[in-house]
């Protein structure tokens, strides 16, 4: 795992919002309502005061795990049908409404707290679908890794997030089963 190189704008939020589980580690900054309270705050997500219930951390996980499936498949990875479900769902149970304003439109939530937080990533993720950067969000093919990053190669090819690591692990795994090597 690599902090990575930023995503630009806004989809940075998203891209530390499927960092919060750290795989290789095991670590996860939403392992509880406090936790996911207190990244929704730092991540400019929700003000302060807005407690979490154990169903909204539930379902916020959910989004956090369907959103790395949907980066997955950015690798041409197959997305399951069930990521799809829960993120539809998520836009629901957030109120997700289009907003015109004096400045243009946004997708805007008409819920408070966590799920108004959720529902302004899956905004965010909208609008990086319709800018066309959504598809540089990658996960790490490392599966021991998974880690988010932003593709900035010109070929939109990167594989690992951080080749010197995982795409060194990932080579020298490749050869050894070339080679009829153990693991």
């Amino acid at each position: 795992m690599t902090t990575g190189v930023a995503a630009p704008g806004r989809l940075e939020v998203v891209r530390k919002f499927i960092n919060t589980k750290d795989v290789e580690s095991g670590s996860d900054e939403l392992a509880d309502p406090e936790g996911l309270a207190a990244w929704l705050v730092e991540a400019g997500l929700v003000e302060a005061g807005h407690g979490v219930s154990l169903n909204e951390l539930r379902l916020v996980v959910e989004v956090r795990e369907s959103l790395r499936d949907l980066a997955a498949a950015n690798h041409g990875l197959p997305l399951a049908p069930a990521s799809l479900d829960t993120l539809n769902e998520a836009a629901g149970v957030a109120g997700l409404n289009l907003r015109f304003s004096p400045d243009g439109a946004g997708i805007e939530p008409s819920v408070p707290g966590a799920l108004g937080g959720m529902g302004r990533l899956l905004s965010i993720v909208a609008e990086a679908m319709n800018d066309g950067t959504w598809p540089r969000l990658k996960v790490c093919l490392n599966q021991e890794c998974q880690w988010a990053f932003y593709d900035h190669a010109r070929n939109r090819s990167a594989k690992w997030c951080d080749m010197s690591v995982c795409g060194n692990r990932m080579k020298a795994r490749a050869y050894r089963a070339r080679r009829g090597g153990v693991r």
